[in-house]
This record gives structure tokens, C-alpha cells and sequence, in this order.
């Protein structure tokens, strides 16, 4: 008896835990992603199928990671998590793959937004902006291009760009995996100048695919 209501807790806590994770399949976003979650989609077609596959971007509320200040406002130092569903032909989608550890968590001093886009190429764009409150005067966007191809999403593009916040230097850099060239701006936000430009070959190398590094 013992063994078997343990077993039934046990049952009864995982389908909790399962309750509270993105699904494996639904025909939209809402379907998909848990209620009170943060989350932003993209739809396009990855795999060249012809069907419309779905990018989600989501946030738990998972609470052992909320914190409250003492004026009340609420941070959520959850990690986002990144899932990419096929599209069927029967309809809806098919989670393909889930990505847990792709984004540091936001901290009480470092917070960084998270955007996805899927181009009208069919490559996937992820872009975060990193924006620190002590310690540095610099913000830093990213720009990661991914394309599926072999049976996965592999990097074919980064965009680096760099502003320091109290002298309004800009500096852009721009890696092309395809043609192994990189390009960088000089620029200054507050400031008339000229934009400087130069061109650099990359060393080539493997394609890095999706999720062997965190962005």
C-alpha cells in the first residue's frame, strides 16, 4: 500500500511538473505555451517543406526564480527558453526541438531582451540586447543567423554592435559564415562623423550548430 500511494504522489507530482512545460505539439502558441508564461512566436518556413514551421521564445514564472524588491516591482531571473516546431501536413505543430540553457537568466544587475524572427530566406535571426545598470557604460546587441540544413539549424551570420553609453562610440561588426568576410563600422551616436569602414577574411571553420554555445 505504502509503494503504491508513493508511486501515485510521485505520478501525480510529474504530471505537475509536465502541466508547467511547453507541449510537444498544439496548432498555436497559446496551445503551446503554459498560461502566465512571457512568450513570443515567429512563423515561417525553416525546413523548405512548403508547410509554415513555428519559433517559440518563452519566459516561466517558475517562482524559486521571482524575486520581489521593496518597492514591489518583481524580477523574473528565469531563463528563456527557445523550442522550433515543424508544421504538419495534416496541421499544427511538432515540437522538433527544445533549448533550455541557450540564454544566461537575467540578474539583478544584467538583464537581456531576446527577439526571433524568422526572414523571408527561411533563416532564423536571434537578437539579444544586453543592458548592465553598474559596472559597465557599454550595451551590447547580438545578432545570431541560423539556417537549417543536414538535419539541423547551423550559424551562418553574427552581428556584434557595441555602444558606449557615455561617448557615444558605436562599433558594428558583421561575420558572414557563407562567404567567410567580416565587415566593421565605426560610428559615434552623438556625434557627426564619418563612418568608418573595413573588410577582413575570416578564418574558415565548421559551422556551429544551434545550441553548442550560449548566446
Amino acid at each position: 500500500m505504502k509503494a503504491s500511494l508513493m508511486t501515485l504522489i510521485l505520478s501525480a507530482c510529474a504530471l505537475g511538473m509536465n502541466a508547467q512545460d511547453l507541449k510537444q505539439q498544439g496548432t498555436s502558441v497559446e496551445q503551446i505555451v503554459p498560461e502566465g508564461w512571457e512568450h513570443e512566436e515567429a512563423q515561417g518556413d525553416l525546413n523548405k517543406d512548403g508547410i509554415k514551421d513555428l519559433v517559440v521564445l518563452a519566459k516561466p514564472n517558475f517562482k524559486e526564480n521571482m524575486q520581489t524588491r521593496d518597492d514591489g516591482y518583481e524580477y523574473n531571473f528565469n531563463s528563456y527558453i527557445l523550442a522550433i516546431y515543424f508544421g504538419q501536413a495534416e496541421g499544427g505543430f511538432q515540437l522538433w526541438k527544445q533549448y533550455d540553457t541557450l540564454f544566461q537568466p537575467d540578474n539583478e544587475y544584467t538583464s537581456v531582451d531576446v527577439d526571433i524572427e524568422i526572414t523571408e530566406r527561411g533563416t532564423l535571426k536571434i537578437d539579444t540586447e544586453t543592458f548592465a545598470s553598474a559596472g559597465s557604460w557599454a550595451n551590447d546587441d547580438m545578432s545570431y543567423t541560423y539556417r537549417y540544413q543536414d538535419g539541423d539549424f547551423y550559424q551562418i551570420g553574427k552581428e556584434t554592435s557595441t555602444l558606449i553609453r557615455n561617448t557615444g562610440e558605436m562599433t558594428t561588426v558583421s561575420e558572414n559564415y557563407l562567404t567567410w568576410k567580416q565587415q566593421t563600422i565605426k560610428d559615434n551616436a552623438f556625434e557627426d562623423v564619418v563612418k568608418k569602414e573595413t573588410w577582413s577574411k575570416l578564418t574558415k571553420k565548421p559551422l556551429e550548430k544551434l545550441g553548442e554555445s550560449e548566446l
